[in-house]
């Protein structure tokens, strides 16, 4: 139990630290909004200074691809569209259980809007037992928790190009979903099917997922682990662009500074932008580093009004080098409640009409949701395996190991201990 009392002890300073970190926020700020206004006058120079001295930066800065005083307003959504999303849970093995096994939970939903179409709420879960799923990855260093969080990924990579194929009607038999990563086959509607199967349908439709497109974790990988993960997501994806479906990551509360770094451009003391040879022991020091640490949602937030998305900038991640096609692009978008990073393909970048689809059913889905893009909420309500969920999995689980046969099925005794505490 928390001990308030002396809690409270410790809080005694925080009121005049924040104060203190509000002012210097505020003057970080207005540095960073005075450098955006050079840097407009100055875009063309700097980024061709960021070709020339890109192998010599010591920072991630994103380019921009069109005028950073670009304030753009976002059209209304259309009356008839669709809406995909997918998101995921799991639980995580664990040796004190009766089984040392994991589970992952992919929640998917179809939202049909003006179409007089039921929507698709359901959840597509996996169990992983075998050897191969459980020790695969520890041969690159990699603990099986971490790998299930990447398993994870790619489960809902897949079910969510899924659920585009079967709204599109590219097939004329239904599609089971659920099948995550094995061999797929094709079978005739019946009652337990997910729904029933589509007409093509020329309604604008999108694909959600909630969280960044670009995944930072691959490159620290070993080459064999990155490609097992990074290639199905890829190939979902291109499923995508097959069936001319836009694919957006929604970022609330994002934490990226990539926009903000071009700006250190703009601030770099020196002529030629080698950080390698003038500020390499400089650190957090460096004459650039003027607004470290905001954030660019705090920035875009001086800049947009309710509907507006900021100029699209290209991200220079090192990982987006191995996405072909599928590079990321990403904007900030004002949706009412906050300021979103929006991340697109590029294929979905440089198609207007996909762009437009993509930003204003966005739009309008974080509209429906009060604040958040509803399909997406309702995919993460689909997907959370809850304290009750977690007890029947196990229960369903050891009576299977007792039918087979197994003896002393049980829990450790820590975790016996642990559950029947005294305290």
């Amino acid at each position: 139990m928390l001990d308030l009392t002396k809690l409270a002890q410790q809080m005694q300073g925080i009121s005049h630290h924040l104060t203190l970190e509000a002012t210097a926020a505020r003057q970080r700020l207005e540095r960073a909004e005075q450098l955006l206004e050079q840097a407009n006058q100055n875009q063309a120079a700097l980024i061709d200074q960021q070709h020339l001295w890109r192998d010599r930066l010591t920072f991630t800065a994103a380019e921009p691809i069109e005028p950073l005083n670009l304030r753009q307003r976002i059209a209304i959504a259309p009356p008839n569209h669709t809406v995909l999303a997918t998101d995921g849970s799991q639980i995580a093995p664990s040796h004190h259980e009766i089984a040392y096994c994991y589970l992952i939970n992919v929640g998917c939903v179809i939202l049909h809007y003006g179409q007089n179409r039921h929507p698709l709420l359901d959840n597509v879960p996996e169990i992983f037992y075998r050897p191969e799923d459980l020790y695969v990855s520890r041969q690159w260093g990699i603990r099986t928790e971490e790998w299930m969080g990447y398993r994870r990924t790619v489960s809902e990579a897949i079910v969510l190009a899924e659920l585009g194929q079967r709204v599109k009607g590219e097939m004329g038999e239904v599609r089971e979903i659920g099948t995550v990563g094995k061999s797929r086959k094709t079978r005739k509607p019946s009652s337990s099917s997910l729904s029933p199967s589509p007409s093509p349908s020329p309604s604008p439709t999108l694909a959600m997922v909630d969280g960044s497109l670009i995944y930072w974790f691959l490159e620290s990988l070993p080459n064999e682990a990155r490609d097992r993960i990074l290639l199905p997501i890829l190939e979902a994806w291109e499923q995508l662009r097959m069936a001319q479906i836009p694919l957006v990551g929604y970022l609330s509360a994002s934490r990226s500074g990539e926009a903000l770094n071009f700006l250190r451009l703009q601030a770099c003391a020196y002529e030629q932008r080698d950080c390698s040879t003038h500020c390499a022991d400089r650190g957090d020091q460096a004459p650039c580093q003027v607004f470290e640490p905001l954030k660019d949602v705090t920035l875009w937030a001086t800049q947009l009004e309710p509907g507006q998305r900021s100029p699209f900038w290209r991200s220079s991640a090192s990982i987006l080098d191995l996405y072909s096609h599928h590079r990321v692009y990403f904007c900030y978008l004002h949706v009412g409640t906050e300021i979103a990073r929006i991340e697109v393909p590029a294929w979905v970048a440089e198609d207007p009409a996909l762009l437009d689809t993509a930003l204003s059913l966005s739009l309008a889905q974080v509209q429906k949701g009060y604040g958040y893009p509803v399909a997406l909420a309702e995919a993460h309500n689909q997907a959370v395996v809850r304290g009750g969920d977690r007890t029947r999995f196990f229960a369903l689980l050891e009576q299977q190991m007792i039918r087979a046969g197994l003896q002393n099925v049980g829990i450790s005794y820590k975790e016996a201990r642990k559950r029947g505490s005294i305290a």
